[in-house]
């Protein structure tokens, strides 16, 4: 498989937008990658595809602006390149929440690493004895592919459907520790953020989501396959693409999550 699939975000102030656009999608055109990129004025996600020589040179180049000189892309590889354009695309958020009074930016909410939540999980509890909830902020038809299979799943449409569902059901968690989890890590960050601000204790999110989770464990717990927002469709434990076939469209938001 010599294709290179990359995906990142960041949330970080932005006013040059336009020239911004026109700057990373010269150099994407330049380096025949495709995918998307999304901006917005609270930051950057980004899905792209192409060899390795190409990619490796996109990510030096975005490194070199000093806002996005931290960012460490999750990758996987397949032999075509799962999508069919290149599309740099200007937003009013990277990830559609419409609650704008939070600002990742500000500060993350504490997040919990693959091999540790592999031995919360294992053990029952965390490292303070306090039982472990999962809860899965992805959309119905991603959970269907694959999840957690404890996981707490609302079965949002959308995930502006979040923040009403967890309103609703906020007794369940008291007295234990919560850690959000979704494909890539920006839909569980913004998720964890709300939670924190609606006076929730011992919440985490799964740092760099299910992906980085399947990279860096064996993925025990982990059941099915992870639904990625391109041709691949989903990919497996060993992050290779699981030949499953695209699930029925559906209406609302599509919540795409580095």
């Amino acid at each position: 498989m010599s294709i290179v699939n990359i995906s990142a975000y960041k949330f970080i102030s932005l006013d040059d937008l336009p020239a911004l656009r026109e700057r990373l999608f010269a150099r994407c055109e330049a380096l025949a990658l495709k995918g998307t990129i999304l901006l917005a004025p609270e930051g950057i996600n980004l899905f792209l595809a192409g060899s390795r020589t190409s990619i490796d040179g996109f990510v030096a180049t975005l490194h070199d602006d000093p806002r996005f000189a931290d960012i460490a892309p999750k990758e996987s590889l397949s032999t075509e390149v799962p999508f069919g354009r290149l599309r740099v695309r200007l937003k009013r958020e990277i990830i559609t929440m419409r609650l704008p009074t939070i600002r990742p930016e500000g500060g993350r909410a504490p997040a919990v690493d693959a091999p540790t939540l592999q031995r919360w999980l294992d053990q029952g509890h965390d490292d303070d004895g306090r039982e472990v909830v999962l809860l899965d902020t992805r959309n119905d038809y991603e959970t269907d592919v694959g999840k957690f299979p404890r996981a707490v799943d609302y079965r949002i449409a959308s995930f502006t459907d979040f923040p009403a569902a967890i309103a609703a059901d906020r007794a369940r968690y008291d007295g234990k520790t919560v850690v959000s989890y979704c494909t890539g890590g920006i839909r569980c960050e913004k998720a964890a953020l709300h939670m924190r601000d609606l006076g929730m204790d011992n919440v985490y999110q799964l740092d760099g989501g299910i992906l980085k989770y399947l990279e860096q464990t064996d993925g025990t717990h982990w059941r099915g396959a992870c639904f990625v927002f391109d041709g691949r469709v989903a990919v497996d434990n060993a992050l290779a693409p699981a030949g499953i076939p695209m699930p029925a469209p559906r209406s609302g938001d599509k919540d795409q999550d580095a």
